[in-house]
C-alpha cells in the first residue's frame, strides 16, 4: 500500500543531468501527444499535493513542448455557487478532454476526500462514499478511450516553510501565497492522513496514483515526465497498439 511516509524525500538530481534528461523526455512527450491525437485517445493527468509542492512547475515542464491546441490545464478551486447545485463531479465532467486531447487537472475531484473532508465542507457520509463514486467515474473513462494517471507531489513541513518564506519575499511569487496556505499548513498531518486513506481506496490499476518525492524540484519534474510516458506506453500497448514516432528529431 502506498504511503507518503515511505517516500525518500532526499532524492535529488543535479542541474546538468536534469537538463539533459529534460530535453529527451520533452521530445518523447511531444511524440506521445501526436500519437494520442492520431489514435483518438484522451489523456487525463491529475496533480495533487501539499501547497508549494511544485505542481505548477511540473505541469509547466510537462506541457512546454506540446502543441497548445492539443491540451488544456484546469486549475481547480472551490466550486462556484451555481456549481454547488449539481453533483460534485458535474463540473469535472464538463472539463473532460476530447478524444485525442490532453487535460491536466491542477487539483481535482479528489478535493472531496481532501479539503472538503478536512474543512468540513462535505459530511462524513458524503466524503466516505466518494471513494467508490470516484473509482466508478474513473473506471467508466478508462473503459472507454481515456488514459488516467494521478500524481501526488510531496514535500515535508520544513521544505514547505522554506518555499512559503521565499514566496513572501519574491515579488514574482507573492501572488502564490495566501492566508489559506498558512491555515492549511497547520493541518499538514491531517492532510497526510487523508491522502494515505485516499491512496488506499483509489489507487487502481486503471487509474494509478504515483507518489513523487518533491523536496528537490528538478527530481520531481523529471519523475513526472518519466512516469507519464511509461504509463501511456503501457496503456496503449494494452489496447494492442505501440507508440511510433511521428516526428523527426534533429541530431
Amino acid at each position: 500500500m502506498k504511503k507518503l511516509e515511505d517516500l525518500d524525500l532526499t532524492l535529488k538530481l543535479e542541474k546538468q543531468e536534469y537538463k539533459k534528461r529534460l530535453k529527451k523526455l520533452q521530445f518523447e512527450m511531444l511524440n506521445i501527444q501526436q500519437f494520442l491525437y492520431q489514435n483518438k485517445i484522451g489523456l487525463i493527468i491529475v496533480f495533487e499535493g501539499m501547497d508549494a509542492a511544485g505542481k505548477g512547475g511540473a505541469i509547466k515542464r510537462l506541457t512546454r513542448p506540446l502543441d497548445p491546441r492539443g491540451f488544456v490545464v484546469h486549475p481547480i478551486s472551490a466550486p462556484q455557487p451555481h456549481e454547488k447545485r449539481y453533483h460534485y463531479l458535474h463540473r469535472f465532467w464538463r472539463k473532460l478532454p476530447q478524444y485525442g486531447q490532453i487535460a491536466i487537472f491542477d487539483r481535482s475531484w479528489y478535493g472531496r476526500v481532501l479539503v472538503e473532508r478536512i474543512e468540513g465542507f462535505a459530511k462524513k457520509q458524503e466524503w466516505s462514499r466518494a471513494y467508490k463514486e470516484i473509482n466508478e467515474f474513473e473506471r467508466l473513462l478508462t473503459d472507454d478511450d481515456y488514459i488516467i494517471i494521478k500524481f501526488w507531489i510531496h514535500i515535508d513541513k520544513d521544505e514547505q516553510l522554506v518555499r512559503f518564506k521565499e514566496r513572501e519575499t519574491n515579488p514574482f511569487k507573492m501572488w502564490k501565497l495566501t492566508e489559506e496556505d498558512w491555515r492549511n499548513r497547520k493541518k499538514f498531518d491531517e492532510y497526510v492522513e487523508a491522502a494515505n486513506e485516499m491512496f488506499a481506496k483509489t489507487d487502481t490499476e486503471n487509474a494509478p496514483w504515483v507518489l513523487i518525492p518533491g523536496n528537490n524540484k528538478l527530481y520531481a519534474r523529471i519523475k513526472v515526465l518519466e512516469e507519464t510516458i511509461k504509463h501511456v506506453e503501457k496503456e496503449v500497448l494494452r489496447r494492442g497498439i505501440k507508440i511510433k514516432s511521428s516526428i523527426k528529431r534533429k541530431k
